[in-house]
């Protein structure tokens, strides 16, 4: 089904062409979507989950439910449609089948283009010599470029090493490795050459690709310079004035390194190994068409981290690696309380409903929780141990929050505006869980209701939650009184700046 969007201003030209872009959910779609819109383009998204990008503010952009498995919704999202951005793959998915998964979706999302009459299909991809690849997942992503062209619709392949930008999986990855260890004996993957390129051209190529309706074939794009991740782990340390002292080695396994990088950055397992093998691997522009094809003219490594960096700052950042991973089976939403295990609890609050809502919407992250911050780190930490994501993750944003953002080991189900929020367990759990939040006027303040859903699978979710009862019951009363302490603060701090 296909679901228009919000009404509000827009500058879509009703008489371009309609587009279609898939993993809108993700890093660089969620990016590419409002630059097609300011660039006046007629924008359809298909997500497995729409209600993801209900937080957006893409004003005019259709919704579509569907996946790129699934010849039916495609179909129904490709109806109309002139070019479509392919923009998904199976990275952050740990299974050991992800190589033919990524070629199947590929090839029903061809076939399913050459049906509806797509004029070409627009995808980014990854650089790498293909006879010396070391990494499945570079080999993948070329694979898919081939098999997206199966059918005979042409495509524009851009393919691109590391990405820099405030929130990519490879920056966050470099990050946090420069700031968490002075010191570091890394394997030689760290003297591999790359050619880093900044995430605002990457999004100026797949932009500017709409100009030029006849152009396809592969296009290799990357930054103005050539660097190895030892020269840009070092240049992150002199922005952030950080002294660091990096020494290579030899490490026969790179399963090692990837389980060292799960430990010390907040990536999972799934996605760290598949960047630790494709840094075994030289990524570098080897056909500089790009420079003659489009305008862009990219710029090098240290002006990119100096953006993404000014982003962290300002707490503006777009998306996220964890935006785009899936947790709990799409659809799952909140049923009705018949069956369900209920914690509630409400208090009075001397504050109007928006200042309580920026409380809880402000909970998790770099700030942690309010009231036993140590046992939800805990549980994190055990939730990592059984290969869950654990508080990995953190936030998008120190305070706001839309649809399908991350928070720690919770996915916001739902939010409206200055009344409700629903968080979605992503945990290894033997059932599903949530915790809600809901505020309305009473009186001269508001009441806040805090409940703790959980819909037990079998026994093993039965004793689970009873195992777990004794810490809810000093973990969710502190909870929702440190929120009461926090908006009623935030009242009477801003009484006295009047």
């Amino acid at each position: 089904m296909i679901t228009p969007g919000p009404a509000g201003a827009s500058l879509m030209d009703p008489g371009k062409p309609l587009i279609l872009v898939t993993g809108a959910t993700g890093y660089i779609g969620g990016r590419l979507v409002p630059r097609l819109l300011a660039a006046g383009h007629r924008v359809r998204c298909l997500a497995r989950n729409p209600e993801r990008l209900a937080g957006r503010p893409w004003p005019g952009v259709e919704k579509v439910q569907g996946d790129v498995s699934d010849p039916e919704a495609l179909a129904a999202a490709l109806r109309g449609v002139a070019q479509a951005y392919y923009l998904v793959h199976a990275m952050g998915e740990d299974r050991p089948d992800f190589r033919g998964r990524d070629l199947r979706q590929a090839t029903t999302f061809a076939e399913a283009c050459a049906r509806a009459g797509v004029r070409r299909i627009i995808y980014l991809g990854g650089l790498g010599d293909p006879t010396r690849h070391r990494s499945d997942h570079l080999a993948s992503r070329q694979e898919v470029g081939a098999a997206l062209g199966s059918s005979g619709v042409p495509v524009l392949e851009f393919r691109a090493a590391v990405i820099v930008g405030s929130g990519s999986a490879s920056f966050e990855m470099l990050r946090h490795l420069t700031e968490r260890l002075p010191f570091m004996i890394t394997p030689r993957w760290v003297k591999t050459r790359c050619q880093p390129i900044g995430v605002r051209d990457v999004l100026a190529y797949l932009t500017e690709a709409l100009e030029h309706p006849d152009l396809s074939g592969i296009y290799e794009v990357g930054g103005g310079d050539v660097l190895d991740y030892r020269d840009m782990m070092l240049a992150y340390a002199q922005a952030r004035g950080l002294r660091r002292v990096i020494l290579p080695m030899r490490v026969p396994f790179p399963i090692l390194s990837a389980i060292w990088v799960e430990l010390v950055t907040p990536l999972p397992m799934a996605l760290a190994k598949p960047l630790v093998e494709g840094m075994t691997t030289e990524v570098v522009v080897r056909d500089p068409r790009a420079l003659e094809a489009f305008r862009v003219r990219p710029m090098v490594y240290r002006e990119a981290l100096e953006l993404a960096l000014r982003r962290l700052d300002e707490d503006a950042v777009e998306t996220t690696w964890a935006s785009s991973l899936a947790g709990e089976p799409e659809g799952r939403a909140l049923g009705a309380y018949e069956g369900m295990l209920l914690e509630r609890h409400a208090l009075h609050v001397r504050a109007r409903p928006g200042t309580i809502f920026q409380a809880f919407c402000a909970l998790g992250g770099e700030s942690g929780w309010p009231a036993g911050n140590w046992l939800w780190q805990l549980r994190g930490t055990l939730d990592r141990a059984l290969g869950g994501k654990g508080m990995r993750r953190g936030r998008r944003h120190p305070r706001e929050l839309r649809v399908g953002d991350p928070v720690d080991f919770w996915r916001v189900e739902a939010l409206e505006p200055d009344r409700l929020l629903r968080l979605r367990s992503e945990m290894k759990l033997d059932g599903h869980a949530w915790l809600q939040f809901t505020v309305r006027p009473e009186g001269t303040g508001s009441r806040l209701e805090q409940t703790a859903f959980f819909e037990p699978h079998g026994l093993l979710g039965l004793l689970y939650w009873y195992a777990v009862l004794p810490f809810h019951w000093f973990v969710f009363p502190g909870l929702i009184r440190a929120l009461k302490r926090r908006a009623e603060a935030s009242v009477t701090e801003s009484r006295r700046g009047r």
